[in-house]
C-alpha cells in the first residue's frame, strides 16, 4: 500500500493549484509522513468510503467554476495523483440479525478539482468491517450509470469487456472501482452493499464500520449543507428482550417490538464524522439459549426446500470450559520466511500462556521433515511454557518444503491415549498440497472410528497460496473452527481471536433431533461444531417437511454430563434470511463440491451466488455501463453493439490454492505482491545495447578516445549516433512485427 498512499500524497500537494472560494487553505498531507512507508500507508488508506481523482494531467487541476490562473504545468504524472474528493452526502443504513450485519450506503461526491472542460477517472474505496464480503455497487455520473452483477465464470468471454485494472479489492477487505471519463464538477452519486459478521464478546453484539472522514473532504459549509443519515436495526432472532449496550453516534429509538428495535440519526452536521460507526447490544441471556427460525422458499429459489437457522448462545454466565489437550502443528517451509512465521510464533506463545493448570500440550512443526517439542504431551505449567518457547525461538526456522498429511498424523497419534479432556488440533499453514482430498479423506475415516471423543481439527490459513476451501472443510469435518489471515499484519491478531474461540469450548457433541420429525434434513456444513463461550453458534441447512412449535438440542457439558435445550421454532417472515446466511452456506457448498467433484453442487453454488450477488469461486462480478438517455435503435449492423460495456472486477475469489507456488516457496502469499515485470521492449532492447555497451567500456577504448581530436570525435559521435538510430528501428521492427521479414 505504499504506492498508494505515494499518490495520495502526491495528490494532496497537488491540491495546492486549488483556489477554493472564501480563501480557505488548500489540503496538506497529514503529520507524520516523513516516518516511513508504513506510517504513510496508515495515515493514508481510506477510512471511510472515499472518492479520489485520478490525475494524470496536472495541468488539468483547477476548480471548475472559479479559475485559478495558475502557471500551467507541463508533462504527465505517472503513476497517477489521487486527490481526494468533497463529500456532499452520506446515508448508512445497516440491519443487524443473527451475527451478521447487512450494510449499505450511499454517498455524493463532486469533483471538486477539474476544470469542467477536461475529464478525469475516478477512483471509488470502500473498507469493509471484519470479514466483508462485497454485496454489490450502482454509481449514477450525469447520464451514465455503473452496476455491478454476479456472473456464471463462462459469460467473461463475452464482447465488450473493458479494462482489467477497473476495480476489485484493493486490499482485504477494501472494495475499489473505478469509473472512467468524469467530467470536472459532476456529481458522483454511489451506492455500495456489503455484509460483515458481528463481533461478540461476553454476550455483547456489536457493529464496527469504517466511518472516519479526513477534514479534507469537507465542502465549504457556506456552498453545501452536509446531510449525514445513519438507520439502524437489530433483529436478534429471539423472542428475548434486546438491551442497548453504547453507540458512537446519537441515535434516537424509533420503534420497538418485542426483539426488534430500529434507532435513526438524521441531520445536518458541521463536519463529517471523525470517528467509527460503532453500535453494540446484547439480548438477554443469563444461560446457554436459542431459537430455531425457519422461512418458507419462494419462486426464485432453485431449491424448493425451506430454509432454516439454529442459533445458539452460549450466554453471558460464567460456564465451565473443557479441560484440553491441545496441539499446534505450524508450517515452517520456506515460504513462511521472515514477518509470517515471526507473528505465528508471537501467537503460538501467547496462545500457549493462556492455557490453564491441567490442560496439555505440544508442538509439531513440519516443512520436508517434522520436528516436535516433545515425543509425549506436556502439562502445562511454567516450567514446560518456557521450555516450548524456547524450543520455537530455535526451530522455528523457515526452509524446505510442505507436507501436511504427517504432521497430521502424528498430532491424531499424540492424542490417541488421552482421557478426561477435549483433544484438540491447530493447523497452521500458509501452502497447498497435491493430496488434499486424501488428507480428508484420510481424517474423516479416523474421526469416525474415534466417536465422540475424537480430536477437533481448527485450521487457519496464511495468505492468498494454501487452499482455504481444503482448510475449511477440514475444519468442519473435525467439528473445529477456520479462520484465515490475508494481510502479514493480521495473522498474530487473528490466530488469537481464532484459537480462543476454538479452545473455550463449553458444550460439545452437539444434536438436534428435529430429524425424525421431518421428511428431509440437510444442515450446510459436515457436522455441527461444539458451542465456544466466545461465539454464538449458527447452524443452516433446508427441510422438507413441517416443524413442531420445539425441538430439543443436546450436549455434553464439561463434567462430561447431558445438557438438553428447549429450542423454540420461529416462523419469519419480515427478516430476509437467505440473504443474511448466503455468504456462509455458499463457503461451506464451494468447499464440499471441492472435496466431492460434484458438477451439480458446483451449478448449486453458482445459482446461490447469482441469486444472491454474493461472489462464488464458479461466478465473476462485472461492472455494467449502461447510457441512461441512449437512444433505442431498432436495428444493429454489429452484434453486441446495443449491449452494455462490462468492467471485470478483480481480487474477489480466494481460488483452490497454488500448487506450483507453494513448491517453488513463493513469499509473495499476502496481498498483491508481485516480482516487478520487464517491458518486452526493453528485453529487446537491451541485447543490442549491452553489446554496444561492453564495446564502449573496454580500457582501451577509453583510453583511445582520450588521445582524440575535436574533429574525430564530431565523426565518431555521428556514427554513434546512426548506429544508434539503426539498431533502435530493429528494436521496433522485432517488437512490432515478432522478428518476421516481410
Amino acid at each position: 500500500m505504499e504506492d498508494f498512499a505515494r499518490a495520495v500524497e502526491d495528490g494532496l500537494k497537488l491540491s495546492k493549484r486549488l483556489v477554493l472560494p472564501g480563501g480557505l487553505p488548500p489540503p496538506r498531507p497529514p503529520a507524520g509522513m516523513e516516518r516511513g512507508p508504513d506510517a504513510a500507508a496508515a495515515l493514508l488508506l481510506p477510512s471511510a468510503p472515499m472518492a479520489y481523482a485520478v490525475v494524470s494531467d496536472p495541468g488539468s487541476v483547477d476548480t471548475p467554476d472559479v479559475p485559478s490562473y495558475q502557471p500551467y504545468v507541463y508533462g504527465r504524472l505517472d503513476p497517477p495523483a489521487l486527490i481526494p474528493l468533497q463529500m456532499k452526502e452520506i446515508d448508512l443504513a445497516v440491519d443487524c440479525a443473527l451475527d451478521v450485519a447487512a450494510v449499505t450506503l450511499r454517498a455524493r461526491w463532486w469533483l471538486h478539482c477539474i476544470t469542467r472542460s477536461r475529464d478525469c477517472d475516478v477512483r471509488l474505496l470502500v473498507p469493509m468491517g471484519e470479514q466483508g464480503s462485497i454485496l454489490g455497487a450502482e454509481v449514477t455520473i450525469g447520464k451514465r450509470s455503473y452496476n455491478t452483477q454476479v456472473i456464471e465464470v463462462e459469460d467473461q468471454s463475452m464482447e465488450n469487456i473493458g479494462k482489467a485494472d477497473s476495480g476489485g479489492l484493493l486490499k482485504p477487505h477494501m472494495f475499489c472501482l473505478t469509473i472512467p471519463q468524469v467530467e470536472g464538477g459532476a456529481d458522483i452519486l454511489a451506492t455500495v452493499k456489503w455484509s460483515q459478521k458481528l463481533h461478540y464478546d461476553n454476550g455483547r453484539f456489536s457493529v464496527d464500520i469504517p466511518f472516519r472522514f479526513p477534514y479534507y473532504v469537507n465542502p465549504l459549509p457556506k456552498v453545501f449543507m452536509k446531510r449525514e443519515k445513519i438507520q439502524l436495526t437489530v433483529n436478534s432472532g429471539f423472542s428475548k428482550e434486546v438491551l442497548l449496550q453504547g453507540t458512537s453516534h446519537p441515535l434516537k429509538e424509533k420503534a420497538r417490538q418485542g426483539d426488534k428495535l430500529s434507532f435513526l440519526h438524521e441531520a445536518i452536521v458541521e463536519s463529517w464524522s471523525s470517528k467509527d460507526f460503532t453500535f453494540s447490544y446484547s439480548v438477554y441471556s443469563g444461560n446457554l439459549s436459542g431459537g430455531i427460525l425457519v422461512q418458507p422458499s419462494t419462486s426464485q429459489d432453485s431449491d424448493d426446500r425451506d430454509r432454516f437457522s439454529i442459533f445458539l448462545l452460549p450466554g453471558s454466565g460464567n460456564r465451565k470450559v473443557f479441560k484440553k489437550a491441545v496441539v499446534f502443528v505450524v508450517d515452517t517451509s520456506g515460504s513462511m520466511q521472515g514477518k509470517p512465521l515471526e507473528n505465528v510464533k508471537n501467537a503460538v506463545s501467547t496462545a500457549l500462556s493462556e492455557l490453564a493448570q491441567g490442560d496439555y500440550f505440544n508442538i509439531v512443526t513440519f516443512n520436508d521433515e517434522l520436528h516436535s517439542f516433545s515425543s509425549c504431551l506436556e502439562n502445562v505449567n511454567e516450567k514446560t511454557i518456557a521450555g516450548a518457547i524456547d524450543w520455537m525461538n530455535q526451530n522455528f526456522v523457515a526452509e524446505g518444503g510442505t507436507d501436511i498429511m504427517h504432521p497430521l498424523s502424528e498430532a491424531m497419534a499424540l492424542l490417541s491415549s488421552v482421557h478426561d479432556v477435549l483433544p484438540q488440533i491447530f493447523l497452521m499453514t500458509d501452502g497447498s498440497v497435491d493430496d488434499e482430498h486424501d488428507i480428508c479423506k484420510i481424517m474423516q475415516t479416523e474421526l469416525i472410528s474415534r466417536g465422540s471423543k475424537s480430536p477437533r481439527i481448527s485450521t487457519f490459513g496464511l495468505g492468498v497460496y494454501c487452499n482455504h476451501y481444503f482448510l475449511r472443510m477440514l475444519a468442519s469435518i473435525g467439528k473445529g473452527h477456520y479462520d484465515a489471515a490475508l494481510e502479514t499484519g493480521s495473522v498474530e491478531s487473528r490466530i488469537l481471536k481464532w484459537f480462543k474461540k476454538a479452545s473455550n469450548t463449553v458444550v460439545a457433541n452437539i444434536s438436534i433431533d428435529a430429524a425424525k420429525y421431518l421428511d428431509d434434513f440437510e444442515v450446510d456444513s459436515e457436522y455441527i461444531p461444539d458451542i465456544s463461550a466466545e461465539s454464538p453458534l449458527c447452524v443452516s441447512g433446508k427441510y422438507r417437511g413441517k416443524f413442531p412449535d420445539t425441538v430439543i438440542g443436546k450436549g455434553n457439558l464439561a463434567d462430561m454430563t447431558e445438557i438438553s435445550i428447549e429450542l423454540k421454532v420461529q416462523h419469519v417472515t419480515d427478516m430476509p434470511l437467505d440473504n443474511f446466511l448466503a455468504a456462509q452456506q455458499i463457503a461451506l457448498l464451494t468447499a464440499k463440491a471441492w472435496l466431492s467433484a460434484d458438477k451439480q453442487l458446483e451449478r448449486k453454488v453458482m445459482t446461490l451466488s447469482i441469486q444472491h450477488s454474493v461472489i462464488s469461486e464458479y461466478t465473476s462480478m462485472v461492472a455494467l455501463q449502461t447510457n441512461l438517455d441512449a437512444p433505442q435503435k431498432v436495428k444493429q449492423k454489429q452484434k453486441g453493439a446495443n449491449e452494455p460495456l462490462r468492467i471485470p472486477l478483480h481480487g474477489l475469489k480466494l481460488g483452490f490454492g497454488d500448487k506450483a507456488a507453494t513448491r517453488e516457496n513463493l513469499l509473495a502469499g499476502f496481498g498483491n505482491e508481485k516480482p516487478p515485470e520487464t517491458l518486452k521492449i526493453f528485453k529487446k532492447a537491451g541485447g543490442c545495447c549491452s553489446r554496444v555497451a561492453d564495446c564502449l567500456c573496454c580500457m582501451c577504448c577509453i583510453k583511445a578516445c582520450n588521445r582524440m581530436n575535436d574533429q574525430c570525435a564530431i565523426v565518431m559521435a555521428q556514427i554513434c549516433t546512426a548506429l544508434s538510430c539503426l539498431g533502435c528501428y530493429e528494436c521496433c521492427a522485432e517488437v512490432c512485427c515478432g522478428g518476421s521479414e516481410s
